[in-house]
């Protein structure tokens, strides 16, 4: 008669896939809480602004889940409760999102695994995920903890906006500075991208060089044409950058 195995000691240790992962969600919520710190503020006046227009609460939960796309939903529900025809949505929405194009060439999709993995990393592409991903700390970073710290990301623009549009009506209209938090977190990200490339002060100078020329010469079109006058000029010192290493 065969003896039954006897475990000693209680459950199995988790498998290594399984701690690797568990460490990839920890270190990506670290990553994330301090542009958490700015999105769920400006979630809430996203959130208060939604019902201060006249719509419905849950709203706020659809536009932040299903569109994602920050100060694009802000500009949608003043259309919205304007009844803006379609084609000037679309318009709209390709102008405010165009930049997005530039940022693919340089995100770290490549290191993410899996198709649907993928297609959440492409849809979750913004402007803070884009910034902390491409620093240089991050050049190791696992598909695992890239995708969480832009589930984070999105967790708490979700969670702010729905939590704003339900205190919507408890929070007056004469509150102001919710809505500073998307420009002091811009700031802060370009900041720490310029401390990040410390020898490589000529980028923030291009951009704040496309900027002003945008502003000066197209203001109705500032955003589109200041990103095609950045790309314009680092593909320029790109090019006279390689030159100058093929002479030397």
């Amino acid at each position: 008669m065969n003896a039954l195995p006897v475990t000693v000691g209680g459950p199995p240790p988790p498998a290594p896939a399984s701690r690797a992962r568990t460490a990839d969600a920890l270190a990506a919520f670290k990553d994330s809480r301090s542009v958490g710190m700015a999105l769920l503020p400006l979630g809430l006046a996203f959130g208060v602004f939604v019902t201060h227009s006249g719509l419905a609460w849950w709203w706020a939960s659809v536009f932040t889940t299903v569109i994602y796309a920050g100060s694009f939903e802000f500009m949608l529900v003043g259309m919205v409760s304007a009844l803006a025809p379609l084609g000037a949505v679309a318009v709209t929405a390709f102008l405010v999102n165009v930049r997005h194009v530039f940022y693919a060439l340089s995100f770290p999709l490549d290191r993410v695994q899996g198709r649907r993995a993928k297609a959440y990393s492409t849809f979750a592409l913004t402007d803070e995920a884009y910034a902390l991903t491409v620093s240089e700390q991050a050049r190791s970073w696992s598909s695992s903890r890239i995708l969480w710290l832009q589930a984070y990301m999105h967790l708490y623009w979700v969670g702010g906006g729905t939590a704003g549009a339900l205190l919507g009506s408890l929070i007056p209209d004469s509150v102001t500075g919710l809505d500073f938090a998307l420009t002091a977190l811009f700031a802060v990200l370009a900041l720490e991208a310029i401390r990040d490339r410390r020898g490589d002060l000529p980028t923030p100078v291009l951009a704040l060089l496309g900027a002003l020329a945008a502003r000066l010469l197209f203001p109705g079109q500032m955003l589109l044409v200041a990103f095609t006058l950045f790309t314009a000029g680092l593909l320029a010192r790109r090019l006279a950058t390689r030159k100058k290493s093929a002479h030397a």
